[in-house]
């Protein structure tokens, strides 16, 4: 069984959706026993991140931090593959760029990091790459999943 995390300094009211979701792309991509952590920050923090780690000084959507442990306790083993942290202030703009709901940017996102955390990787974002072509087939066999009320998604659905 899996169990998500979520962590935030004002935690969403549709963080229950973002777990209900997260669980899904698990279920989709086979994995069982993940131990997975999900943050929800502003570019400040994301920015502070991107820098110590990838040497970037700017905010980004999505970043995921690879821990990879397995633990076993009692009888049962664990997988922590690490940390997936999201900017909402970068998924808002990324949204209102490309033109589409706020709710499908957060699912691409989440996707997305799950899958850099099962080590997957592209060396590009053309839509040719393994990663983005599965990401966007588990995007769309999960097409009727929401996240973000209507009501919440600033309208654009």
């Amino acid at each position: 069984m899996n169990n998500v995390t979520i962590n935030s300094d004002g935690k969403p009211e549709w963080s229950a959706g973002v777990e209900r979701f997260a669980l899904k792309v698990l279920d989709e991509i086979d994995r069982d026993d993940w131990e997975l952590s999900i943050l929800f920050c502003d570019d400040k923090k994301i920015t502070e991140l991107n820098r110590q780690y990838r040497e970037k000084d700017e905010p980004t959507d999505v970043l995921s931090f690879f821990l990879g442990e397995t633990i076993k306790e009692n009888e049962k083993t664990i997988y922590y593959p690490g940390d997936i942290v999201i900017s909402l202030e970068t998924l808002y703009e990324n949204a209102g760029y490309f033109k589409i709901p706020e709710d499908e940017e957060l699912r691409r996102l989440l996707i997305h990091g799950i899958l850099h955390l099962d080590g997957m990787d592209h060396n590009t974002n053309n839509m040719d790459e393994p990663m983005l072509l599965l990401q966007e087939e588990i995007m769309n066999k999960l097409n009727s999943e929401r996240i973000i009320p209507l009501n919440q998604d600033g309208g654009k659905n």
